[in-house]
Parts: C-alpha cells; structure tokens; sequence
C-alpha cells in the first residue's frame, strides 16, 4: 500500500513534492495537518532522508506531541530522532548549548511575567522614572514588541531621537535587558531574539545547524512573527528545504506579533517555491462554504483559494435579528434545546461564539435556567471570574459586612497594605468581643498595637460607608459604577495583568449592564435580592458535572476546532467588527476581523446560526448598532433570514472597497484605450477626469471657518479641538483630537467639521 492512499489529488501532490521551498495553502477543514503529517513521512521513508536532520514547528506542545505520534505510527521508531517542537521549545534547546557565547550561563532562567513586573518596577525606581505617566506595563509591551521584531536597545536608538517619550522607553529597556544579564535570566522574548542573535553573530554555530536541520517544516506559518520568520530564515538558507503549512485567511494573531507578510511574500522571499493550495474542505458543507468564501473575498490581503467540499446536502446558514440581547440568548438557548429533543445532536455538539468574553453572562444565565449543561472555554465561567467577584465581594461587605470572606478578598484590592499581622489582630479583637472582621475594622483606633495601620483601616471602613449611601440612594448599576470609579479598579487591573486588561474590564462592564437590567426588571428588588440570584446561578453552574455540555468560547479560542452546530452571537458593526476597528480608519484593522469572522464560520460542521441584537446593553448603556458587515457580505442566495442590506452592499460577496476598485481599473482601461482630453484652462487635471466646474463632487473649501485651537464637531467622531491645518494644493488636511476617538488627521472638504 502507497504511503500516499487516501490523500485526494492535491493532498498527494504536497507530500510528494519535490524539494526546495515549499508553500501548502491549506483551507480551513482541508486536511493540513494530516498532510504535513504524512509529508514528513514521505520524506523519510521514500527519499530516506535521515530523521535526525528534520526539524518540525509548531505553535503548542500538544500539536507538536501529536505530530510525532503520528509520523511515528507511520514509519516506526527511527522518527523519535527529529526535532518536533515549539519554536521555544526548539530555541531552548539551542541556547542551552550556546548561550554561554552571548554573555549568559548555560543554566539560565527564564522569567515569567510577575518577574518581568518585579524587575520593572525596579528599573523605574532606579531611574526615577513617574510610573504614573509611564506604567510598568506599558513599558514592557513596548519591550516585547520591539523583540518580536529584533529590534535590540543598539537598534532601538537610532528612532528614538527628538522622540522623548521613546527616549524613557530606551532608557528602561536598557536599564531591564542589563538587569536579566546580571541576574542570568531570560524573559519569553528573548528565547527566540537571542537565537537569532546567536545565529547572526556567530556563523560557525549557524553554521552546525543547518547541517543538522537540511529539511524545516513549519505548521500554521501564518501565525509567525518576524522574530520567528528570521530564526526559520536563517536556518533553511542553505539547502532550502522549507516546508511551510499554513492559510492566510485564518490569521488571527496580529495583536500578539504575527505577521501576515510572512506567509503572503513567502513567493517573494523563495522565488522557485512550489505553491499547492488545499481547497477541498472536509468539515462543512457547501452551504457553509459558499458563505464564508463571499465574505473572506472581501479582503484584499489575501491568497486566492475558494474552498468546496463534495457534501452537497445541508442547511443554508441561518441570520436572526432581534430587539435585545436577552431575546438573542433565548433564541439560541432554545434552539440548542430544540436540536436535542428533536435527537439531531447532543448538547455537546453545539457551539457557541462570541468576539468578547463579556457576551458569555446573557448566554450562561440563560442555559442555566433551561437547566442545559455548558462548559466555558478558555476562561472561567462569568460569575467565577476574579474581577466579577471582586465586584461582588464588594456588595457583599456593603450588603451587611457579615461574610469575612469578602472582606478578607477587597481589604487590599486595590492594595491598601493592610498586611497579615493586622488582619490578625483585628480577627483576634472581633472573635473575643464577638464580632464581624468588619464591624471590628470600624473600631480600628480602639484596638490595642495597631499604631498607624489603624487609620488604613480606616480609609478602607470610610469606603464601604460612602458606597453604602449610594446603595441607599441610586440604582444597582450606578452603586456597581461607584465601586468601580472610587477603588479605580480599572487601572487596578491593567496594573495586574495589561495582556488580560480589556477583555476583564469588558467583563465588570457587562456585570453593570446585568445589574442596571436587573433593576429595571424588578424596581423593587434590593441588593439582597441581586445577590441571591447571583448565588443561584453559580451554584447551579458549579454542581453540573454532566460531560455532555454545550460550549462557550471566544472566536479566538475556536480556531483548529470545529462543531456540528455553531452559533455566532453579536454579529453586530460596533461590537463585531468592533468599534475601535472600524473608527482606526486602518484596512487591515477590518481585514483582520473579516478573517476572524471566517474562522468562526468555518467552524461549523453541518450548521451555521448567525445572530444579532438591535438593542445591547454596555456598561449600563444601551446601544443600538446595525447589523455586522460581515452578514451583509454573505449573498442573499446563501444565507436564510432577512438581512438589512446597505447602501451599495447588495451582499453579492464584494464589499465597497472591490467595486471602488473595479471601478477604478474600468476608468483606467477607458482610458487607455483613448486620448487624454486636453484640460480646458483654469481647470487642471480635473477636466481630464470627467469632473466639471459646478458637478455635484465634493470641492475644497476656499476659506475654513474654523483655525486651530477652535473646537469642532464631526458626525461621526464627535466633539474634538483642532491641533493642525496644512493647506495643500487642492483641500486643507485637518488634524483634529477628538475628546472620544483621540488624534484623527482628515481633509476638510470630506470632514465637513462644524465649529462649535
């Protein structure tokens, strides 16, 4: 039997390929680890290429595990001798035996990110550095960014003149690189920047590995950084056998590094590579892939494929609109009920995604009250979360003061440096007098050996009773909203966990959208009352241990997954795309969340359900925003549900920018095909264009009504204060600091900015 049997056309000709660069564009559901699997086995079985000179990446431990496993079960033991690993883990390997050379001991460490945060805050106290303008985290962000891209504090220099902001950041990255040298010590980055380092600066060390590695293949190469890219460049120049496996449209990865260039100038970089594209799919029936091929056409940073599959039978995807988030959730919650009453699937077959863990709480209350098993993926269930219940640990101690607990968890968040001996010494006062730690707490001056520690106390004490005074005298969302803005618990957390921030305060801002719904549903109902039913739903949540569940998780979360029944909640413009992509003015911003919506969708197996409120409550505020472009993008042919179509978005697949475009290339054709009319005088080249004096275009303003330092007001960004104006030839290009949408430069004849 051919080691090649079973593997369609395309399949076989990637495995089979000859060598040289090699760039297997694999489609979502299309086979590709199967294919890089069983290429790897070719490779040693049919070209005896000997095991111990093939090195093959991937992202997780458990991929590349599962790799070896597999080529294992195929051609025996020998393939136990090849490197399969993560790309740290291979550069570990490498640094363990070379690190020496850059100035480090062998038994390095690695510093994890608490560490990092321990040596920061070091590094600014040494420099004198205000922490309150430049945060530690902030700092470090920068730091790493600059890694990923191999950019060293020598490098980093030569951008930061008459840059003062940069200048600070210099200073700490130099200061913090010299501090993880002194210490032997490592930090994530530098794992793979020091490889390159070591590879660069030492030819005879790069030298020995390309000779042991003459055969590179790279899993999900879509996902890589420059950092990463350089470390496989490096290694593959010499003999160019560079596998590379991956799929443009499934890029997901930008905010953390990843460089899509990588994969779409592969071409570039290796001008004889053999491309081979993976388009049969295997997961999802053509319905389904009819829809997620119109709506990843739109992308222009993309590598031409159309996926199609042989399962012809299926469902069309399926839109719903609804008023609120509420009738959202309930629709899904009983649509899920309805496949398995009916026996089409179990509950363990549905999917649901969403683009921020916030939209989780609607959805788990509601499984909940059907009574219908879940698990959440990728982080804890809502009301399970630290900083929900932080929050509500906070109600608690407002509610009555009784639940220790409660206390114990807030007293030093945010820090308060109450320590230990103190708590003890008031849980010692409270027990022999028979108290609450709290009630105890507010007699802190009368409790002997406290000394200074008494008025901290008191600080937290006089806290609870201000909060408490709004709980007596506003609604629940606005008590929740105090809490959050007296203890500044936002900038709590991005000191906590900058990484982890956002997605954690969109999480304390759904938890006041749930208690501003709460009391508008039952006016009457106390804090008391919001509690208990808090209580309830957890309880309930954590006594369910059936394994037959249905799944939350995040779109990021779901890709390499897939579901014979996904639902995609919050397919809404504002919230999915999200408003800050869409007010960046940035394509690839946009880009980047048309190939998470296609991720999303081809995760589905057999059924795709699309959903959308027109009302959704955030952070206490309701919203109402249109339907998700993305929807829009799905032909009418393709999707069951009405879709509200925009103005010249029919849904024919092709967004605005393509017809633009098209257009664009029409007039260039046109005129290529004839003479250039010469321009009648004073009008320029605009004649040329077709475009007359007294024509319904857009002109240039002779004068502004408005100069800089003058507020203004746009209908789209808001209020702002004007910072620049340039006049240029034909229009004045305004720069305009929106109090809302920070720093927008635009021109003036299409801003239309009026002065307030």
């Amino acid at each position: 039997m051919s080691l090649t049997d079973g593997l369609n056309i395309k399949q076989s000709e990637a495995v089979t390929a000859p060598d040289g660069p090699l760039l297997i564009l694999a489609g979502a559901g299309s086979g590709k680890t199967r294919t890089l699997t069983y290429r790897i086995a070719y490779l040693i079985s049919e070209r005896y290429v000997n095991p111990y000179n093939i090195l093959a990446v991937t992202f997780t431990n458990k991929a590349a595990g599962e790799m070896k496993e597999r080529v294992m079960s195929l051609v025996g033991d020998d393939a136990d001798r090849m490197w399969v690993s993560t790309f740290h883990s291979a550069c570990m390997r490498i640094l363990r035996s070379n690190i020496s050379l850059l100035g480090y001991d062998d038994r390095f460490t690695v510093y994890d990110t608490d560490d990092q945060k321990t040596v920061m805050k070091n590094v600014c106290k040494r420099l004198n550095i205000d922490t309150k303008r430049y945060k530690e985290r902030s700092i470090l962000s920068e730091i790493s960014t600059l890694k990923n891209e191999l950019i060293d504090p020598a490098e980093y220099e030569k951008e930061v003149i008459g840059d003062f902001n940069k200048t600070v950041y210099l200073r700490c990255y130099r200061e913090y690189q010299e501090t993880l040298l002194k210490n032997n010590a490592v930090d994530f980055d530098d794992i793979i920047m020091l490889t390159v380092k070591l590879f660069r600066e030492y030819p005879d060390v790069l030298e020995r590995y390309r000779e042991r590695f003459r055969y590179i293949l790279v899993d999900e190469y879509q996902d890589t950084n420059t950092a990463q890219f350089e470390m496989i460049r490096l290694l593959a120049d010499k003999y160019r056998n560079l596998c590379v496996v991956g799929d443009d449209d499934q890029s997901i990865y930008r905010f953390r590094g990843a460089n899509i260039r990588n994969i779409l100038d592969f071409e570039e970089h290796y001008p004889e590579a053999t491309v081979i594209k993976l388009e049969q799919n295997y997961r999802s029936t053509q319905y389904i892939l009819d829809a997620a091929n119109a709506v990843i056409a739109n992308n222009y940073g993309r590598k031409e494929k159309r996926l199609w599959t042989e399962n012809k039978s299926g469902k069309k995807p399926v839109f719903n609109q609804f008023d609120t988030a509420y009738e959202e959730a309930e629709f899904i919650v009983s649509d899920i009920k309805r496949h398995s009453r009916s026996g089409e699937c179990g509950y363990g077959s549905c999917a649901v995604l969403y683009r921020t863990n916030a939209q989780s709480r609607i959805i788990e209350e509601r499984l909940i009250n059907a009574g219908i098993p879940y698990n959440v993926v990728g982080g804890v269930n809502f009301y399970s979360r630290a900083e929900i219940k932080d929050i509500l640990a906070y109600l608690k101690v407002i509610d009555s003061g009784i639940d220790d607990l409660s206390v114990r968890r807030i007293v030093n968040v945010p820090k308060r440096s109450i320590g230990n001996a103190t708590l003890e010494k008031v849980q010692d006062y409270a027990e022999s007098r028979d108290k609450s730690l709290f009630a105890a707490m507010c007699e802190a001056s009368d409790i002997p050996g406290l000394g200074k520690a008494a008025s901290k106390i008191s600080v937290f004490t006089d806290l609870i009773a201000v909060l408490r005074a709004y709980r007596d005298n506003g609604t629940l969302g606005e008590l929740v909203e105090r809490i959050i803005e007296l203890t500044d618990y936002e900038e709590y957390l991005k000191d906590m966990d900058d990484e982890k921030a956002d997605d954690r305060i969109e999480n304390i801002n759904e938890l006041v959208s749930k208690a501003a719904s709460f009391s508008e549903s039952r006016p009457d109902a106390t804090l008391s009352d919001f509690l208990e039913e808090v209580a309830l739903v957890s309880d309930l949540d954590n006594a369910d241990m059936e394994s037959e569940r249905v799944v939350l998780m995040t779109l990021h979360s779901a890709k390499g997954l897939e579901f014979p029944v996904v639902y995609l909640a919050g397919m809404e413009d504002g919230l999915f795309p999200g408003y800050m992509s869409i007010s960046s003015g940035d394509e690839e911003d946009i880009e980047e969340e048309r190939r998470l919506a296609y991720v999303g969708m081809t995760r589905a197996e057999r059924e795709l359900i699309m959903t959308a409120a027109k009302a959704r409550m955030l952070r206490g505020e309701t919203q109402f925003n249109p339907v998700s472009r993305f929807v829009s993008e799905i032909p009418s042919e393709c999707i069951d549900g009405y879709v509200p179509r925009r103005r010249n978005d029919p849904g024919d697949g092709y967004g605005t920018r393509r017809r633009v475009d098209e257009m664009a290339r029409s007039f260039t054709r046109s005129v290529e095909k004839k003479p250039a009319p010469k321009p009648s005088s004073g009008m320029g080249s605009f004649a040329a264009m077709g475009i007359r004096k007294g024509s319904d275009k857009v002109s240039a303003p002779a004068e502004l009504d408005y100069s800089v330092g003058d507020r203004v007001r746009h209908f789209k960004f808001g209020a702002g204060t004007v910072t620049s104006i340039v006049k240029e030839p034909r229009d004045h290009k305004v720069t305009v600091d929106f109090d809302a949408h920070g720093v927008k430069v635009m021109y003036a004849s299409f801003a239309k900015l009026k002065k307030e």
